[in-house]
């Protein structure tokens, strides 16, 4: 059996619906308002769902894949486990995302794919296009990091850096004029690629199979695409009958913005914020979307806004468990550790790699060491030995 998509609604008035081609990557036209855009759904014919998931509840894959997802689940502590998305083939979550939209671009025969993005999802959807033989238009901000810069050129794409509020407009324009499929928000307020957060179920069907249903995950949160992704595969095991309930989620942004939070406070669809000063630059945004408030709200969720000594805490205390994740990564357990213990088994969603930090981050390189009383007194001050 192959997909069972059969069409797009609105997130906006579910009694809306849509083609399933072309991807309405502006959102829903019916229900968008000039200050709030309201995303699109992929919508599937659930009475034919049989017992495969795959490729069944996905939308239509032509792009071949690079051996995303199936990362694996560790426990951390008992009841507490942590989903481990730096082992995806270009270290982060993203990769389930591209495999989706990058296949919507092949679906509509697009001349290439534009993105907006300083970090994973720029690489991400830079591989992605590679392997479907399409080239690829990055656009990050004005002062993308060096390794992020080199990893995007590994795979072919052209990196243009902008200023923060000219990055959409320009890759509006580069989609318009180039024929290129855009692979991120190009809206107001937060809709992101319909396709895009399809690829995030597959992170709650596998819980579900390692695990069963939480009692709660925390998820690292910028726009809310993940965060969604995960409540929809689990309200989809619910509708078919294979899970009782849908755990809580649990949003975890940087305080230095938090929209979602202030969405949630003031009642409305989407929110507008000034940012701040954070080192979780890959999750902080000054806007967010629809889907993050329908994905608390349908979960008796909650969001929570954690600060960077916070997410350094979460980060260091992975490192020591063998999981080393990018700041923004770590969101997820800074966010259950400032709640506090949640009764039943949860899981925080590591997003990426450590190795996305920011170059500021890096180490400096050890002394050269030519004796033996210079190894013993790097040994001793570790505090692991006593020679």
């Amino acid at each position: 059996m192959g997909s069972l998509a059969i069409g797009q609604r609105s997130l906006g008035d579910p009694r809306i619906g849509f083609p399933l081609w072309p991807p309405l990557t502006d959102g829903c036209p019916r229900t968008s308002t000039a200050d709030v855009a309201y995303p699109v759904d992929v919508d599937y014919d659930y009475e034919r769902a049989g017992a495969e998931l795959y490729p069944a509840l996905l939308p239509p894959l032509p792009a071949p894949g690079l051996g995303e997802g199936r990362t694996p689940l560790v426990e951390l502590e008992p009841g507490v486990f942590v989903k481990d998305e730096s082992r995806n083939p270009t270290w982060s979550h993203k990769d389930r995302l591209n495999r989706c939209t990058v296949s919507a671009a092949v679906g509509v025969g697009a001349a290439g794919v534009v993105v907006a993005s300083s970090g994973n999802h720029g690489a991400s959807a830079a591989a992605y296009a590679a392997r479907a033989g399409l080239p690829c238009v990055v656009i990050t901000g004005p002062e993308p990091q060096p390794g992020v810069v080199a990893f995007l050129r590994a795979y072919g794409a052209v990196v243009m850096a902008v200023p923060w509020e000219g990055r959409w407009p320009l890759m509006r324009r580069i989609a318009e004029r180039a024929g290129l499929h855009p692979v991120s928000s190009t809206t107001v307020t937060h809709t992101g690629h319909p396709f895009g957060p399809e690829g995030y179920k597959t992170i709650a069907y596998e819980i579900h199979a390692d695990l069963g249903t939480p009692e709660a995950v925390f998820v690292p949160t910028g726009y809310g695409e993940l965060l969604y992704g995960i409540a929809k595969g689990f309200t989809e095991l619910r509708r078919l009958g294979r899970a009782r309930r849908v755990p809580r989620m649990i949003a975890c942004e940087p305080a230095a913005a938090a929209p979602l939070v202030k969405a949630l406070r003031e009642g409305v669809p989407a929110a507008h914020v000034e940012v701040g000063a954070t080192d979780a630059g890959s999750i902080v945004s000054p806007v967010s979307g629809y889907r993050g408030v329908l994905a608390v709200r349908s979960s008796d969720g909650r969001a929570l806004a954690v600060t960077d000594p916070q997410l350094r805490a979460a980060q260091a205390e992975l490192a020591r468990a063998g999981l080393w994740t990018e700041l923004a990564g770590a969101a997820g357990l800074a966010g259950l550790r400032a709640l506090g213990p949640v009764e039943g088994p949860v899981v925080c969603v590591a997003t990426s790699s450590g190795l996305k930090n920011p170059v500021r981050d890096s180490a400096p390189a050890p002394a050269v060491v030519t004796d033996w009383a210079q190894a013993a007194r790097i040994l001793t001050a570790s505090g692991h030995f006593q020679l």
